[in-house]
């Protein structure tokens, strides 16, 4: 019986020829992930063990993005713990302010994760990096300590479903409207603890960052983790961002799929999840009049340079509408300074936009943008379940930067073509 692409790499890391779903597997990690949030928990829990060395200070990763800059007493003391266990093994990858970025961006873009590999986070949007071709997925704090003191995690080997993607995105679709259409068409729960595999001849016409967005979200959809093939839009990127070496998966052509769901890009239009739901979806024409107080524009699902590229395209010369409030939040540093220089920022500034350091911020209502109660905001992040920006009857309407931006100038839910 031939194998998933997940399944391959799961089977390489455990030493093993061959796994099958359900299957239960010891396998080595490449890389441990955690954040501010998650990491004091994994540190308490790594001393609580009595362990007193990390299996390698190269292959941690620890970035504080959630709260930072530090929101209050708490979360200082919290980066705090973190810093210390960070100083205390020389993790090498220790990123704080100034130098940090939100997780899921930085990590890719510092070259920390390759094709092939097998990384875990204490941070359910891990699943992120299946655009490159590796395995990854969320985990709970205590497993990652267990991974940062012993380099290797249990796994439950997960069966697949793959999505055959066919013919290329129109104007103002992205890979945001790809995986809001895929989630609402199955749900939440539609690929519990499956692999979400993503094939077909449509795949060599997204981005990379359509790639990174997609797979995001795979855990909206329940999945263990998203995944790309590699080609040569995966190898280009690797090649500009680090010195990793790849290792190409691929799925065997007998291999098993719950089930095979055709996509056809060409059909993807911009697309809304209202509340409280990502699966809640609907698009234009389906809805009217929207009223918003608030758009955020970034995050690990769409925070990267082209998600502010698109953003800026509808919002160049243009004022945000009065009383709607704009945050623009790189995801990194260095897209951040990528802006100053190309004039993004500018255009930003000039349209009425505050912009950030790079900041988990209000994705999660930690900080940076918090929703009062029945205030409305279109978001570019990845959540909008009740609650989750701010007040318990605050509203999340998730969206593509197209839509978020296009939102902001006319005060009310739009579509690009409305402004432009």
């Amino acid at each position: 019986m031939g194998m998933t692409m997940t399944q391959k790499i799961l089977a390489a890391h455990a030493g093993k020829e061959c796994v099958k779903g359900g299957e239960y597997i010891e396998a080595k990690l490449d890389l441990v992930l955690g954040n501010d949030v998650t990491s004091p928990v994994a540190v308490k829990e790594f001393y609580k063990a009595g362990c007193d060395c990390v299996f390698n200070k190269e292959k941690i990763a620890l970035v504080m993005d959630h709260f930072t800059p530090n929101k209050d007493i708490k979360a200082a003391e919290q980066t705090k713990t973190v810093r210390d266990f960070a100083g205390k093994y020389k993790i090498k990858n220790y990123f704080d302010v100034g130098e940090m970025g939100v997780e899921h961006a930085l990590l890719p873009e510092k070259g920390l994760v390759t094709a092939g590999d097998l990384v875990i986070g204490a941070d359910s949007h891990t699943c992120t990096y299946g655009a490159l071709g590796a395995f990854s997925t969320g985990v709970g704090s205590t497993d990652m300590a267990a991974g940062m003191a012993y380099g290797k995690s249990w796994f439950k080997v997960p069966t697949a479903i793959k999505f055959n993607l066919t013919g290329k995105l129109g104007k103002w679709a992205t890979g945001k409207d790809v995986i809001l259409t895929i989630i609402g068409k199955i749900g939440v729960d539609g690929a519990l603890y499956k692999s979400m595999e993503f094939a077909g001849e449509g795949v060599k016409s997204l981005s990379i960052d359509d790639r990174f967005t997609i797979c995001n979200m795979a855990i909206e959809a329940g999945a263990k983790n998203g995944i790309f093939p590699v080609d040569d839009i995966t190898l280009s990127y690797l090649k500009e961002h680090g010195d990793k070496e790849p290792k190409i998966y691929a799925a065997d052509e007998d291999a098993e799929y719950d089930e095979v769901i055709d996509v056809d890009l060409s059909k993807i239009e911009p697309t809304v999840a209202f509340p409280h739901l990502p699966s809640n979806t609907k698009r234009f024409g389906e809805f009217e009049g929207v009223k918003i107080d608030q758009v955020v524009i970034g995050s690990c699902t769409n925070g990267r340079y082209s998600d502010f590229a698109q953003a800026a395209e509808i919002m160049k010369g243009k004022k945000v509408a009065p009383g709607v409030r704009v945050l623009i939040i790189p995801a990194t540093q260095k897209i951040y300074l990528d802006m100053i220089e190309s004039g993004l920022t500018k255009i930003f500034i000039e349209a009425g936009c505050a912009v950030s350091t790079p900041t988990c911020g209000p994705c999660l209502g930690g900080h940076m943008g918090i929703l009062a109660k029945g205030e409305r905001c279109v978001a570019t992040t990845n959540r909008n379940f009740v609650g989750r920006m701010g007040h318990p009857e605050s509203e999340v309407y998730l969206a593509s930067p197209y839509v978020a931006a296009a939102s902001a100038i006319t005060g009310r839910i739009s579509h690009p073509d409305e402004v432009m």
